[in-house]
């Protein structure tokens, strides 16, 4: 899940920036909606998350600076981008820090083949068709993934389901791809960047069968609040992407951010909860390894489960 991102330092990563006009197949909705993607991606471990970029040692840039453009590992586009919406988009607090760790000679490998046919770049720039990517199946959206196993594994045991999987780390895009390729799962798309440009812009409204964001950073800190990825703006423009019925699923073992998502959650009214609290731990939810280590510990695991109602 999204236990991928690494955040040494909560809140050097993001800036403020004027909000940039949304790209052609967008339509007006919120643009200071809270970063994602974890990598993604979020986790619930602050500092045991690898992550990639140069976007790190650009955000110490003095605001309005022009940021240096990140480098390619694939200058000839046979994989995903450094930074895909480039300068066409906004910058604004992100929830995610991107930041560069080594991939292995199989995650290269996996990225160059596969990822003209599973992968897609976050640009900002035209509308998906989720119809004609997943060959007209369901399609859940997850924020954050890290090495994807767990995502895999979901995957394999619902394949009438598509995964539109979101992060910006790039061993674990790669991790993934060779896990769909090796497992035979063509449910699985990967997409790199950030995930509000990919709701905002590409994604269209009821497009979506369901959300999924799983140990996001909790960025512990108060004054690093503002960079949590569930918050009340966040969820004004995801509950537009989704279908009604749809089904809202996070996760976290780190209480506080339990307790506002809760509370975000519940007051957002297009949304229902299944429980009347938190839920039970649903079986098609993948233990992970890093929640293994949150439970050693001792932090508690939260699942949030709630329902888009019709419109």
């Amino acid at each position: 899940m999204s236990e991928n991102s690494a955040t040494p330092e909560p809140g050097s990563a993001a800036q403020h920036a004027p909000a940039a006009e949304p790209g052609p197949a967008a339509e007006p909705l919120p643009a200071s909606a809270p970063g994602s993607a974890p990598a993604p991606g979020p986790s619930a471990h602050p500092g045991e998350r690898p992550g990639h970029a140069d976007e790190a040692s650009a955000a110490s840039a003095p605001q309005g600076a022009a940021r240096p453009a990140p480098k390619s590992m694939f200058p000839d586009g046979t994989g995903p981008a450094a930074d895909p919406a480039g300068s066409h988009h906004e910058r604004r607090i992100r929830s995610f820090q991107p930041r560069r760790s080594r991939v292995s000679p199989g995650q290269a490998d996996a990225l160059r083949r596969l990822w003209p046919q599973w992968g897609l770049d976050i640009d900002g720039l035209s509308r998906i068709d989720l119809d004609q990517l997943f060959d007209g199946r369901p399609v859940v959206l997850e924020i954050g993934f890290g090495m994807g196993e767990a995502t895999a594994q979901m995957a394999a045991a619902d394949p009438d389901t598509g995964i539109l999987a979101c992060d910006v780390h790039t061993p674990g895009q790669g991790n993934l791809l060779g896990l769909a390729e090796r497992n035979g799962l063509s449910n699985i798309r990967v997409a790199n960047g950030d995930a509000i440009i990919l709701l905002r812009e590409m994604l269209a409204p009821a497009s979506l069968a369901g959300l999924r964001v799983y140990f996001p950073d909790p960025w512990p800190k108060k004054r690093h609040h503002k960079r949590r990825l569930i918050q009340p703006e966040f969820l004004s423009l995801v509950t537009t992407r989704l279908a009604p019925g749809a089904l809202v699923h996070c996760a976290t073992d780190w209480e506080p951010y339990a307790e506002q998502m809760l509370e975000v959650l519940s007051a957002e009214p297009t949304l229902a909860n299944e429980y009347s609290g938190y839920a039970p731990r649903p079986d098609f939810r993948p233990f992970t390894k890093f929640e293994g280590q949150g439970l050693d510990k001792g932090h508690v695991v939260h699942d949030l489960l709630f329902r888009r109602l019709p419109a």
